[in-house]
């Protein structure tokens, strides 16, 4: 029965170069990795491996429960408490998954009296959180800013949320928070940033929101992904203590999921540790992407991510092959993962990469472009 229904779909899917596979890469790959989102090369750091592995030795594997019985541990406190503090934030609360913290939040916020203003190049996960929110919700132009105002001004709804990323996932470009800010605040909005790619990366490393001057507002919130800077897994959502409240009581990816596990806890302590007293790794990044934007001729990024334009699905995944066989690993961003439909190769700067290593992915990657047709 499956395969008689799933075949062509499978099918189609290869017949557009949009098929998936997975590949599996082992412990010690000779790769220079440019597709990887560990930002700051914190993943590997003997500082945040042994406190993970501490982590384990003193709380076990797992969190053994969701967090209202028996899954919240004082490193998920001290967690909060210390990431809050980073960025300006009033209160934090972690989440198993950056996706499930977007989640979290939008579906506790949302609902019938809440109308949802989405940036059309949101990530998926705000995307899904918009579907099972129960709210109107309109998407607006990217970046945008007459017509989240339009929207806010005509609505019925007696609240609003303004969803938007600091740094965008694809195209790396930044959004307009400021303005946003005062949009939302003038039109009695919400105003929620997603800071998966800012945090470690924009604003010396506390992000997007902290360099635009508005952290701690009480009508601005944000997420935040662990998986990235710093080098663990998880997320979190950041504002003011009613909201961490509300989630607490009120998002079910919170309240129905096992806790975030103890040495992901550890490990994303341990990476701020190192990003607070190496402030100069945000920097770093910059550097690095700037080297490989003037390579592929692309614009500059605001973040971590440049993005390489091809000319169609194939292509980006050939090209992708051809870095490999070279020793350089690099991402490939297919529809429906590119918001405006172009296949594009992702690159994804590191602070840890060595000036050989930024020159010999330079030379593969602008090779491997000219091979593709």
């Amino acid at each position: 029965m499956l395969e008689d229904w799933l075949a062509p779909k499978a099918a189609a899917l290869e017949a557009r170069g949009l098929t998936r596979r997975l590949r599996a890469r082992g412990a010690d790959d000779d790769l220079i990795d440019l597709a990887g989102n560990d930002y700051l090369g914190l993943a590997r750091d003997t500082r945040v491996v042994t406190t993970a592995a501490d982590a384990v030795r003193t709380w076990g594997t797992g969190a053994t429960a969701s967090r209202l019985v028996t899954g919240t541990t004082t490193l998920h406190e001290e967690l909060e408490s210390a990431l809050a503090a980073y960025v300006g934030q009033e209160s934090a609360l972690a989440f198993s998954s950056g996706y499930l913290a977007n989640l979290g939040v939008v579906t506790a916020l949302g609902g019938p009296g809440t109308l949802l203003v989405s940036d059309e190049h949101i990530h998926a996960s705000l995307v899904d959180a918009c579907r099972l929110s129960r709210s109107r919700v309109e998407i607006v132009p990217h970046n945008d800013l007459e017509a989240v105002e339009k929207v806010l001004a005509e609505r019925n709804e007696p609240h609003a949320v303004v969803m938007t990323e600091s740094v965008f996932s694809v195209l790396s470009d930044e959004a307009p928070l400021t303005e946003l800010a005062a949009i939302a605040a003038a039109r009695g909005a919400v105003l929620m940033v997603d800071e998966a790619h800012g945090l470690g990366v924009t604003g010396a490393g506390r992000g997007s929101v902290h360099a635009a001057g508005l952290e701690g507002l009480d009508h601005v919130v944000v997420t935040m992904t662990l998986s990235k800077s710093l080098a663990s897994q998880g997320g979190v959502v950041l504002g003011p203590r009613v909201l961490r409240e509300h989630l607490i009581n009120r998002s079910r990816p919170f309240i129905y999921d096992t806790g975030l596990n103890p040495a992901a806890c550890a490990a994303a302590l341990a990476a701020l540790g190192v990003l607070e007293a190496e402030p100069d790794r945000p920097a770093a990044v910059h550097a690095a992407a700037a080297r490989l934007a003037a390579a592929c001729d692309v614009p500059p990024s605001s973040g971590a991510v440049v993005s390489v334009p091809m000319p169609g699905p194939q292509q980006a995944v050939e090209a992708a092959e051809v870095c490999r066989r070279n020793g350089v690993l690099v991402g490939s961003f297919r529809p429906p993962s590119v918001p405006d439909g172009v296949s594009r190769l992702r690159l994804t700067a590191h602070a840890g990469l060595s000036s050989d290593d930024l020159d010999r992915a330079c030379a593969v990657i602008v090779d491997a472009i000219g091979q593709v047709p």
